[in-house]
């Protein structure tokens, strides 16, 4: 036995009651977040997933270091700026009722299109739409998904469901 196989995985699930799909497509020049978050407000919908969505974007900005990393079990806050490029990725949507806001968690894969294709994968912090960006989102209706952020981690905020 590894010792990999005497740990108890820990598992945490939550069945998913889902309500209304969408097909949402932004416009080329759209800022992304602000195009998700108008999306979002329009609709109703404060809770629920993006299993995909691709992209062009003429600029974005990803989690990402270039130099040595401290801690490495830490969070990364800086970012990498990258222009000219292909996108897929997916994501989150949870419900903060302080701010009366929806908080995407987005991650993709992004290829600069000028570069071979060189490609990235992180968490997407800015983007502007080049083109198009064609989206999926799923509704949730129940659960409630919030992110509270979480001071043992690093203050990092985590996707929890409940009431």
């Amino acid at each position: 036995m590894t010792p990999f196989s005497l740990r108890r995985p820990v598992l945490r699930s939550y069945e998913l009651t889902t309500g209304r799909t969408f097909a949402v497509n932004f416009d080329h020049g759209d800022d992304f977040f602000p195009t998700l978050t108008n999306f979002c407000r329009q609709e109703g919908v404060k809770h629920g997933y993006i299993p995909m969505f691709i992209a062009g974007f003429a600029e974005a900005e990803i989690v990402g270091a270039c130099e040595k990393l401290e801690n490495p079990d830490a969070p990364v806050w800086s970012k990498v700026h990258v222009t000219g490029v292909e996108a897929m990725g997916c994501g989150t949507l949870a419900y903060d009722a302080e701010t009366d806001t929806v908080l995407p968690h987005i991650h993709t894969s992004l290829g600069e299109k000028a570069r071979s294709a060189n490609g990235f994968t992180s968490h997407l912090l800015t983007a502007n739409v080049q083109f198009l960006v064609e989206m999926l989102v799923v509704e949730v209706v129940a659960p409630v998904m919030t992110r509270p952020r979480n001071p043992d981690l690093y203050d990092v905020p985590l996707l929890t469901f409940g009431t």
